[in-house]
């Protein structure tokens, strides 16, 4: 177990650095399934998807300090959509306390799986309109952004990187600016998950409500040391080739959380 946390951690965190995703896609289903192989399978994807919010916190952090020596990061938009962001990855976490084992793996393996085409088919040249939304709109997409995040334990950098490229955006400043998104859900999301889990039954030892904190404590070292180098591959490897490569993951771990879902 120790072993795959480890890995899981390296993985999560050169991915946070590439893609501005947090690390989460990878975290979560790598818990959940050493969870459920522990005896904890009530309450292994409420765990995994808590802990990896908590990991989030500091890959994010790192990710996009990283970014932003490279004046990558647009902190404008960091500030105007995280009080929406923090707002949703409340309600969702709130929302995700009460839901099933099969609702939590549905909701997680069919979101991915939108995930992993907009990975492999997607294309930067594609664009809905020349700038970030603002207003109502802006606080509408913003709190769905943080809801949807939270409910599946990844940074808001995995669909932010997808609205700010439709926006017109760089697909390099994109991925820094949406790594920062990763605090605004993390933090706010791990707290409401501490307060839903809180004296829940069949958690794993040492957990703090939802909360593992042996695998938050493990996973952060190792995301935190890879999320600079994930950032430095980004500016520098074929962006192309590698969102296609990591859609065609994304596409085979949705494929196992649905069958999970199903009770297959």
């Amino acid at each position: 177990m120790l072993l795959a946390l480890a890995a899981a951690g390296l993985f999560a965190g050169l991915v946070a650095g590439l893609f501005g995703i947090g690390g989460g896609v990878v975290i979560v289903p790598t818990l959940f399934f050493l969870l459920s192989t522990m005896g904890y399978e009530e309450t292994a994807m409420h765990v995994a998807v808590s802990t990896s919010l908590a990991t989030i916190i500091l890959t994010s952090m790192r990710s996009v300090a990283a970014h932003n020596k490279r004046g990558a990061v647009d902190w404008a938009i960091i500030r105007g959509w995280s009080p929406w962001i923090v707002l949703g990855a409340v309600v969702g976490m709130l929302l995700a306390g009460y839901f099933s084992k099969q609702v939590m793996l549905g909701i997680f393996g069919t979101i991915l799986i939108l995930f992993a085409a907009q990975f492999y088919f997607g294309r930067p040249t594609w664009t809905l309109a020349s700038e970030m939304p603002k207003g109502i709109v802006r606080a509408a997409i913003g709190s769905v952004n943080g809801a949807l995040s939270s409910i599946m334990g990844i940074g808001g950098g995995t669909l932010g990187v997808t609205l700010m490229t439709l926006c017109a955006m760089p697909m390099h400043r994109a991925v820094a600016t949406a790594a920062g998104w990763g605090v605004a859900i993390g933090l706010p999301g791990a707290i409401a998950a501490i307060v839903v889990g809180w004296g829940r039954e069949g958690l794993p030892p040492f957990s703090a409500g939802f909360v593992n904190l042996p695998a938050f404590a493990l996973i952060s070292v190792f995301t935190v040391l890879m999320a600079p180098v994930g950032a430095s591959l980004a500016h520098r490897l074929d962006a192309d080739r590698l969102r296609r490569l990591f859609g065609i993951l994304l596409a085979v771990v949705s494929a196992r959380m649905l069958w999970q879902a199903a009770g297959l």
